[in-house]
């Protein structure tokens, strides 16, 4: 079965940066389109990143972008977020999962624990 952890987040002032990671096993990790997610408390998960998993193109959200770099260890089955000049409204659960939807990106997987990153002002 999937499992996907995450790791990395914890409490920095805005503008400050954080690395977060995510160990997946249980699956081909190389084959796959893999993403991050975000979710905020009182609203919806939202898309932040995707990588594909051939070419390593990378898509982000509006509200990240230039600001946040997604990458990917296929030799470690590990999935990277870089996120720099932190927001107050960066603030959210992240989590990794395998992506679906090109257009309209989705994890596929069960969702795992996630890692909360809280940005101060």
């Amino acid at each position: 079965q999937v499992q996907l952890v995450e790791s990395g987040g914890g409490l920095v002032q805005a503008g400050g940066s954080l690395r977060l990671s995510c160990a997946a096993s249980g699956v081909t990790f190389s084959r796959n389109t893999m993403g991050w997610f975000r979710q905020a408390t009182g609203k919806e998960r939202e898309f932040v990143a995707y990588i594909t998993r051939s070419t390593d193109n990378t898509v982000y959200a509006d509200s990240v972008k230039g600001r946040f770099t997604i990458s990917r260890d296929n030799a470690k089955n590990t999935l990277y977020l870089q996120m720099n000049s932190l927001k107050p409204e960066d603030t959210a659960v992240y989590y990794c999962n395998r992506v679906i939807g090109i257009s309209t990106p989705m994890g596929f997987d069960p969702w795992g624990q996630g890692t909360l990153v809280t940005v101060s002002s």
